[in-house]
């Protein structure tokens, strides 16, 4: 069956808006001395006018001598810098010199240092070509028809919610506005009547280059192509207001965190770390990570440019961790097993031209979904039961939560659409699936236990998220969800009610709200 492994192309592939008029580890090297005064790299010449720009993450000692003499070495290596993180140690660079890291790794201090992309950095743009897919104003009427009393318009079409019990959560604790979810995406369309209610624009930002940009609407998406954020904001957070659909967590506020390039929508290592540090600094409890960090689908330690990757993504959402945050990240979708002794990919760089190359997914992440301490969420469909695209793995997977499949349909809603509804940019809405979907259900989930438990830090959040998970056991057969008769993925039991498939059970946003 075929693979996709792209959180955002999963669920770009089933794209159906609706139009309405109202309206997808590593701690930092330990410390050593401070670096002595020994002369930097010679100073480089100048290159050429027209050479090529690359961006490169290096990684130091976090203090200020250190950073400092870096910094000096960094412009004798012929690199400017963007913006330094010093608290974490990285530092955001372009340089037009080829052998920029080769030079900077040498540097007494920096730890690691690498490119971010394989291709040169391009003029910023947009694009536009039309990909959404809408509706009929009569079938969008028709969905409002289908609504229960006291429920929103679309609601009818959310299995989704009532699969984790979120419909029921809602009449006892939607959430507190003291709670605040950062979606770290494409933007989010704060305009959309079911987003303005729980926006927060003062925890909102565009990461885009790597360097914060707080001016008013800069989180918004590029284009109206850009709409995975969009999507993902409404599952965690669209207001119960009479219009269109309800989110996880409809109480709770929602930021914007625009990291995904505006050229060509891939999330750049810089514009996530810059993403991560904004949130820790802006006083967010969680952050949403539905995708993985281009260009490489895994970032291996034995790479220089990659390890350079995994320590400046790693720091970052880490100290995220330490002001108080709980990440939670999409397993994927490439129904790779992630505790397996190989696997093949053929999609990284994605921005350049990908090679085909094998991989151990121990030495080789995902990220940051396989980073320490992050909230790792596989996808279900309708019947409860593994998605096919579903990235998996024993001890990788720790909670699983509603993302679609096309191979589980519902019987029960008025489209029989097995995907997931959500808000859609310029007012729209539209179903997606992926485990894009998956990890909003689990971040709404953490938003109600943490409006439940105020006091409850990132540790006990996710110990939490699984105590009150709904234990799922390994299907009882073969687990074939296209029935072509091969076996697609194999299911391992970890012990303690724990598996590869579904982790520690399906998130329970009713529980969430149950004071124990």
């Amino acid at each position: 069956m075929a693979h996709l492994p792209s959180r955002r192309r999963t669920a770009l592939t089933v794209p159906l808006g609706i139009a309405l008029a109202a309206s997808v580890g590593f701690a930092p090297g330990a410390a050593t001395a401070a670096p002595d005064e020994s002369p930097a790299p010679a100073s480089v010449a100048s290159a050429a006018k027209d050479a090529p720009v690359f961006a490169y993450v290096v990684n130091t000692r976090a203090d200020h001598r250190t950073i400092a003499y870096v910094k000096k070495a960094i412009a004798k290596a012929g690199g400017s810098v963007v913006v330094a993180h010093d608290k974490i140690g990285v530092i955001v660079v372009h340089s037009s010199d080829p052998r920029f890291a080769e030079r900077i790794r040498e540097v007494r201090g920096v730890r690691s240092a690498g490119a971010t992309h394989t291709a040169p950095l391009r003029a910023a743009g947009t694009t536009d070509d039309g990909k959404a897919k809408l509706l009929s104003e009569a079938d969008a009427k028709s969905l409002k028809r289908s609504a229960a009393p006291g429920a929103e318009p679309m609601e009818a079409d959310q299995w989704d919610l009532r699969a984790i019990g979120a419909d029921k959560a809602a009449k006892i604790n939607p959430g507190s506005k003291k709670v605040t979810v950062a979606v770290i995406d494409t933007g989010v369309d704060d305009t959309h009547p079911d987003l303005a209610p729980n926006f927060s624009a003062s925890q909102s930002a565009s990461c885009v280059g790597g360097k914060a940009d707080t001016s008013p609407g800069a989180w918004r998406p590029a284009n109206k192509d850009h709409y995975h954020g969009t999507h993902v904001a409404g599952e965690i957070g669209a207001a119960r207001n009479g219009v269109g659909v309800a989110g996880v967590a409809p109480g709770v506020k929602i930021a914007g965190i625009k990291v995904a390039d505006p050229v060509d929508e891939l999330f750049y290592p810089e514009n996530v770390v810059c993403a991560f540090v904004f949130a820790a600094e802006h006083s967010v409890e969680i952050t949403n990570n539905s995708y993985y960090v281009d260009p490489w689908l895994y970032n291996c330690k034995d790479d220089p440019d990659q390890k350079a990757i995994l320590d400046a993504v790693n720091r970052a959402q880490l100290y995220a961790q330490r002001k108080g945050i709980l990440n939670v990240a999409s397993a994927g979708n490439s129904n790779h097993d992630l505790d397996s002794d190989a696997i093949v990919d053929k999609t990284s760089p994605d921005d350049s031209t990908p090679v085909t190359r094998t991989i151990d997914p121990h030495e080789c992440l995902d990220v940051p979904t396989q980073l320490p301490g992050v909230v790792t969420t596989s996808a279900t469909g309708v019947k409860n039961l593994k998605s096919s695209y579903s990235t998996y793995g024993k001890g990788v997977v720790d909670v699983t939560a509603p993302g679609g499949d096309r191979y589980q349909l519902p019987t029960d809603t008025p489209s029989k659409n097995g995907n997931i509804l959500s808000t859609m940019p310029n007012g729209e809405y539209g179903w997606l699936r992926g485990t894009s979907m998956a990890a909003p259900h689990a971040a709404g989930v953490a938003a109600l236990l943490k409006s439940t438990h105020p006091k409850a830090g990132p540790a006990e959040l996710q110990r939490l998220l699984k105590a009150q998970a709904d234990r799922m056991e390994c299907p009882a057969q073969p687990y074939d969800p296209d029935g072509d008769g091969d076996v697609d993925a194999i299911c391992e039991s970890g012990g303690k009610g724990q598996n590869g498939f579904y982790g520690s059970g399906l998130v329970d946003a009713l529980d969430a709200v149950k004071k124990k």
